[in-house]
């Protein structure tokens, strides 16, 4: 049987001190960002579906039923943002606060409006300023630029205003819990 050495190098013992000190570093963002990175994976498992729907319903409209762009992309959204709320108040945001349901749907659907209109605002600036009337170059404009634009608006507004943080001690225990 052969046995392996343990040692380390000249160097190990000098690095011991600030190795510990960056891991102590790192365990501690970890523990104070894990709930924003499970947020963002979970907002983005559901913005995958919402996009697929709110893509899906665009090029339905846009380019089987020929409706114009910016209807194609008005009717898209809404369905999109309706499995985006439920998504989102019932897994990606369910340990936060529940200000009132209608407040928060009103809140889910302004934000929404918002990020339609950034959108809209990126659809219409490629479509009828630059000239570029594609299906290609509308769907670059509005689920390219504009989708990542208004997603960026809406995580932050979601957050923010629609589903506010509870303060720990006020949230049930199973809510505290971190495999959530």
């Amino acid at each position: 049987m052969h046995e392996q050495s343990t040692r380390r190098g000249p160097l190990a013992g000098t690095l011991a001190g600030p190795l510990a000190l960056l891991q102590r570093l790192l365990d501690a963002g970890r523990a104070r960002t894990g709930h924003l990175v499970r947020e963002l994976l979970k907002f983005g498992t559901v913005g995958a579906l919402a996009f697929v729907v709110d893509v899906g319903t665009f090029n339905l409209l846009r380019v089987g039923l020929d409706l114009g762009p910016l209807t194609s992309k008005t009717v898209s959204v809404v369905l999109a943002t309706t499995v985006a709320y439920l998504g989102n108040r019932h897994w990606t945001f369910r340990h936060r606060g529940r200000p009132g349901v209608r407040r928060e749907y009103a809140l889910f659907f302004l934000f929404n409006g918002i990020g339609l209109a950034i959108s809209l605002a990126c659809l219409g600036f490629s479509h009828y300023v630059l000239g570029l009337t594609s299906p290609l170059a509308d769907n670059v404009a509005a689920n390219g630029v504009g989708l990542a634009l208004g997603t960026a608006f809406r995580f932050w507004a979601y957050r923010r205003w629609v589903f506010p943080a509870v303060a720990p001690e006020l949230a049930p225990e199973a809510e505290r819990s971190p495999v959530a």
